[in-house]
């Protein structure tokens, strides 16, 4: 019994240092003045166009995400894809904190595509321990699951296709307030090719064992 919990609370912390590095890696992407992230890079340019909260706006960009969900899913809908909301409060509110307390000023490139590195391994070591933990999706990850799932489409090419949707809805945007890569820049493409490469090198070094230590294999 003792086991059991020492797993359970295991599982749960490893979801929420998962967390955490996600939110640290998707900032840091874009302290690096070379675009966001694919996945927040409509909330990003809507706060480079209006100077808006970033973090707000994330929450925001989340909560559609959940709500699509809902849609797409119809009677197959599950009242556990509500704690995605809460879920992603707590997240953009680390995106916040780290916002506001890292001083990074970019404009050195070298400089900026060595913190682009950083940010893609933490976002990819992220992404890739909440995934392996299985609670709650991250909004992002839960609506292009869901997509894979309807569609019957493997997840990697749901995954990229939805990447670019938000990359063109960015320019698109970014178009309106007269700068079309006001949110996205060679950061942005190196990313998306980068996260994937990250979560694949971090579940072959490390899923089996966060798999063996939580109790999951």
């Amino acid at each position: 019994m003792q086991r059991t919990k020492q797993q359970t609370i295991a599982r749960w912390g490893f979801y929420l240092l998962g967390m955490v590095l996600l939110a640290l890696g998707l900032t840091l992407n874009t302290k690096t003045g070379l675009g966001a992230s694919a996945i927040v890079s409509v909330p990003f340019t809507v706060s480079q166009a209006t100077g808006w909260n970033f973090g707000d706006l994330t929450l925001v960009v989340y909560s559609l995400f959940v709500v699509a969900q809902f849609i797409i899913k119809g009677k197959n809908r599950q009242w556990t894809d509500v704690l995605q909301i809460p879920l992603s409060i707590v997240f953009t509110r680390f995106m916040n904190l780290f916002e506001g307390v890292i001083p990074y000023k970019s404009g050195n490139l070298p400089a900026d595509l060595v913190l682009l590195v950083v940010a893609i391994i933490f976002t990819g070591i992220g992404a890739a321990m909440t995934v392996a933990m299985q609670l709650i999706p991250n909004p992002g990850d839960g609506i292009v699951g869901t997509i894979a799932r309807i569609t019957g489409k493997e997840l990697g090419f749901c995954k990229n296709c939805f990447d670019l949707g938000c990359v063109s809805l960015s320019l698109i945007i970014g178009l309106c307030f007269g700068n079309v890569l006001l949110g996205v820049g060679l950061g942005t493409l190196i990313s998306m090719v980068g996260v994937g490469r990250a979560i694949a090198g971090f579940n072959y070094l490390c899923k089996r064992p966060l798999l063996e230590i939580t109790g999951m294999n």
